[in-house]
């Protein structure tokens, strides 16, 4: 097994709701190698998307730890976590969050205008162009890129949305219910998409579901119940 790139060491998260303090996730353990692709399961309230959310450092956790290739990144200053998290870590989710005001290519584009400053991004924006073409490409919309979202199929926002995830060259992709969206055509389409691209590029892969078929796929499942991790 290689090397995990990421991983929730003693995780808990928790919400104020009043003078109440809700618990989401109860002590989490979880890793992820280079090159896995792990399925996460648990029924509606499980805390699978808090636990996205906060591997993804879009949530701090309440207590505990998460790591990058070995090194905490949770206690970081905001600044380098967004960094970070821009050039780490991928997110695929359910509804695409495409901007749509924005073409399929200036949606992908956004990927890289957030990892750097204006001038930076100036000085490489014929580079950064072509790569986010060439992106939008393997996905298989070479013939979209100056389409707006309300214009493409629900598969192609999520190829959209794919494509953006993938730019920047991330270590991980974290996708929640990334085909809960789709028919089931569609689905299958999308997902041979991203265990293609998975393979070819040897990345992490933390994926939720409630598709136990689409799970079955994966290196491995972990199970969550009430914000503990049950098996896997």
């Amino acid at each position: 097994m290689n090397a995990p790139v990421l991983q929730a060491c003693a995780v808990h998260k928790h919400y104020r709701l009043g003078k109440r303090e809700i618990p989401v996730l109860r002590g989490i353990d979880l890793s992820v190698a280079a090159g896995e692709t792990v399925a996460l399961l648990g029924a509606s309230g499980a805390g699978k998307s808090t636990l996205l959310h906060v591997l993804g450092l879009l949530d701090p956790p309440s207590s505990g730890e998460v790591r990058y290739d070995g090194r905490r990144v949770d206690a970081l200053p905001i600044g380098e976590r967004a960094l970070l998290r821009h050039r780490h870590v991928g997110f695929v989710f359910q509804f695409y969050h495409l901007i749509p005001e924005l073409t399929a290519l200036q949606n992908v584009l956004l990927a890289r205008m957030m990892d750097c400053s204006l001038f930076a991004y100036w000085r490489r924006r014929r580079e950064v162009r072509a790569a986010a073409t060439a992106m939008l490409e393997q996905v298989g919309l070479g013939e979209r890129l100056h389409h707006r979202p309300a214009e493409l199929s629900g598969g192609e926002r999520q190829r959209v949305a794919i494509a953006r995830a993938l730019l920047a060259d991330p270590k991980v992709v974290l996708a929640d219910e990334p085909t809960g969206n789709l028919d089931s055509t569609t689905a299958d389409g999308v997902v041979d998409l991203m265990f293609t691209i998975q393979r070819q590029r040897g990345l992490a892969f933390l994926l939720v579901t409630h598709d136990e078929e689409l799970a079955a796929r994966c290196h491995r499942i972990v199970r969550m119940k009430d914000g503990q991790v049950v098996s896997g």
